[in-house]
């Protein structure tokens, strides 16, 4: 049974559209790394170091990113008007994991979600956009399905 408040498919979902990603990276015997992302330089590593942010820094910032991208995209697809979305990511890590204390998770045990969208909109709109971009985001959903608690606090902002 589908649910009848989310957005029809942007293409035909009876043909797949598959796309792959590629990114590349060098690592000099540290905890940097210098990745290539098609003509884009991205540096991680370490607090200690502090070259770039951590890679779960990174991963929280992919979640963002990926939430700002799939709002814009149902927003458009739904005609919703907004003029800005502000975000704030926080997720706990029990270190022990990825030091190799074993049965401790090496990734997120919790992230929290701060989304604050600037609109006019009626909150029956808003609350439509909220299950579309969540029922869509791939990062968000990755999150999920690696049964990290996942824990998302709206708000419709009005000017």
């Amino acid at each position: 049974m589908t649910d009848p408040d989310l957005l029809p498919p942007s293409v035909d979902p009876n043909t797949k559209a598959l796309g792959i990603r590629r990114v590349s990276a060098r690592n000099e015997a540290s905890t940097r790394s210098v990745i290539m992302v098609r003509d884009h330089v991205v540096i991680t590593d370490e607090k200690e170091s502090n070259t770039g942010p951590t890679p779960l820094e990174m991963t929280l910032s992919s979640l963002l990113g990926c939430e700002g991208v799939i709002i814009n995209r149902c927003a458009e697809a739904m005609q919703f008007a907004y003029t800005a979305v502000d975000m704030e990511a926080d997720g706990e890590v029990d270190q022990r994991g990825s030091r190799g204390v074993q049965g401790v998770r090496p990734y997120f045990n919790w992230v929290k979600l701060r989304i604050r969208v600037h609109t006019d909109e009626t909150q029956e709109r808003f609350d439509r956009l909220i299950r579309n971009v969540e029922a869509r985001c791939p990062v968000m959903n990755l999150f999920k399905s690696a049964d990290v608690d996942v824990q998302i606090t709206w708000e419709r902002v009005t000017p």
